[in-house]
């Protein structure tokens, strides 16, 4: 049966927080909270894990993953970020926000979005996300843990357990964690421009 880790959504406990990473180090594939929902994580280079992912939310060829970072010192080897888009993100970050930036070599081409050569990055602001992310010391890729047959929105962790344990290595539980969207702003042009409006204020 898949594990189950209980965390308090502030201060989560270090040790609980090693064993989730730990489990990531082993290739594992995890369900925990975000600023946006649960979604599904696991390390930048598992790719067994990305297609399991892609079998799972049946999302072959029309979705790109999302690199989460703990800082904007982590994007850069990932996208590649002008100085107006740098600052923006500093002043918005972190938070719930997902930026649409050139990718790197550095990005598996099966991870961008291909026309053009993008990728999605977040900053979050979420207290479990952040200790994971300080824990691993590396970025983590993540998709929103949405599979056909599901509801869009369980609002009980003990259903949404039910209904993804059979597919995920291990399930990080915080809780109530509300399904409400990033705001997606795309940063690859000369001006920023507003996606999808979401959780996050806009007032540039």
């Amino acid at each position: 049966m898949t594990e189950r880790i209980e965390v308090r959504l502030n201060g989560p406990k270090p040790r609980l927080i090693a064993n989730v990473v730990a489990e990531m180090i082993r290739g594992g594939l995890i369900a925990y909270p975000t600023d946006s929902g649960y979604a599904l994580g696991w390390r930048s280079d598992n790719r067994k894990a990305a297609e399991r992912v892609v079998r799972l939310r049946q999302i072959e060829g029309q979705h790109h993953f999302t690199y989460l970072c703990r800082t904007i010192s982590d994007v850069s080897r990932y996208a590649k970020v002008s100085n107006w888009a740098h600052r923006l993100i500093r002043q918005l970050t972190p938070g719930p926000y997902t930026f649409v930036l050139p990718a790197t070599t550095q990005v598996p081409r099966n991870h961008r979005n291909k026309r053009p050569s993008t990728i999605g990055i977040r900053i979050p602001e979420h207290p479990v996300v952040q200790a994971i992310l300080d824990t691993i010391d590396e970025p983590i890729l993540s998709s929103s843990l949405i599979v056909p047959g599901m509801e869009d929105e369980i609002f009980d962790t003990e259903d949404l357990y039910d209904a993804v344990h059979q597919d995920i290595d291990l399930f990080v539980d915080a809780g109530y964690c509300p399904l409400e969207p990033t705001t997606l702003i795309d940063l690859t042009g000369s001006e920023p421009r507003v996606l999808r409006q979401g959780q996050g204020v806009v007032d540039f």
